[in-house]
């Protein structure tokens, strides 16, 4: 069975690595492995000038893996932007859930992080697989509304549906 991916997804500014950094902790201490896949459409660099696998990237490698006793890291050359499914399928190993930040449209379930100050309307819609929202006001958009602040309850939705 494959590794169910949930998306929380948002406008800039919404919340929605805040709402992650309480899903994972809620998710950890009810036993669960977690992974997460953050998607940046501007691209990134997690190598720095002048390191030795910055120098083995100049020098031409394809792939270059950074390793120590507590982590490791890969950094490979893309011809194009991956697909959730394509990066569960290919890195994602010996976890319970995914959890992606971005990615809206993908065909994923989502869960839609919401806040009335910044005067926006909702990215997504029911048939877009959204499975909630996380608001700090209630919404009526088909699906459940639940606090924003209620990692716990969002949670619980989450291991109802794809965990249990």
């Amino acid at each position: 069975m494959a590794i169910p991916i949930i998306s929380v997804v948002g406008k800039s500014n919404a919340g929605k690595t805040t709402l992650l950094e309480k899903l994972i902790p809620e998710l950890v201490k009810r036993g669960y492995r977690v992974g997460t896949i953050k998607h940046n459409v501007h691209g990134f660099e997690i190598d720095h000038e002048g390191k030795d696998s910055w120098r083995h990237k100049k020098a031409g490698t394809h792939l270059t893996v950074i390793s120590s006793p507590v982590c490791l890291a890969l950094i490979e050359d893309v011809d194009k932007d991956h697909s959730l499914e394509e990066i569960r399928e290919k890195y994602m190993k010996n976890i319970d859930i995914i959890l992606s930040e971005g990615y809206k449209g993908n065909p994923f379930p989502k869960i839609e992080v919401f806040r009335l100050e910044l005067k926006r309307e909702l990215l997504c819609r029911k048939e877009d697989n959204l499975l909630a929202i996380a608001s700090d006001v209630k919404i009526n958009a088909g699906v459940p509304c639940l606090d924003i602040n209620d990692a716990a309850g969002i949670v619980d939705l989450i291991e109802k549906e794809f965990l249990k």
